[in-house]
């Protein structure tokens, strides 16, 4: 597995209905959920993060609620991929993922998720992905409006790959 396709925080807070509903949601999630099939066609290794609040009194991704949990259609997408639970909005700080990427022999990352200012931007450019060929999926991630989104993808592709999945 070469590549690994990481999407970060599709959970049901997220959603209409949710605590914290996003910009273009739904719209993503169609996108998330077909990268995920084109990744898994690839055979490359699909990797899920979860953010889970650090206190209970949080406004969203309580621990334990409904909303810290992942989206069903993207667990319907990938079953057996691994869940990796962070507390921070870089996916690498204090979690396993390095680890289990290391554990792959992965040389390249694909990042999809929400939100992409926050936590697919701290992801892209973090210390831990450093060692990757790192690309955002641009119709994999969204925020809270389409300006705020755009912008983060600008700022990104100085640093990273932005990129539609394909």
């Amino acid at each position: 597995m070469d590549t690994a396709l990481i999407i970060i925080d599709v959970q049901n807070d997220y959603f209409p209905g949710g605590a914290f509903p996003l910009w273009n949601a739904e719209a993503v999630l169609d996108a998330t959920v077909a990268a995920i099939e084109r990744a898994r066609a690839r055979g490359e290794r699909v990797v899920l993060v979860r953010h889970e609040s650090a206190s209970a009194d949080a406004g969203f991704f309580r621990p334990g609620s409904p909303g810290a949990r992942i989206h069903p259609r993207i667990l319907a997408a990938a079953p057996d991929a691994p869940v990796v639970v962070k507390q921070f909005a870089d996916s690498f700080h204090q979690t396993s993922l390095g680890a289990l990427l290391a554990e792959d022999g992965v040389a390249g990352l694909r990042i999809a998720g929400m939100m992409t200012q926050n936590c697919v931007a701290f992801t892209a450019v973090s210390p831990g992905a450093a060692p990757y060929a790192v690309s955002v999926l641009s119709d994999c991630t969204t925020t809270v409006d389409a300006t705020i989104h755009a912008f983060a993808l600008h700022a990104l592709s100085t640093r990273v790959d932005v990129v539609p999945d394909a």
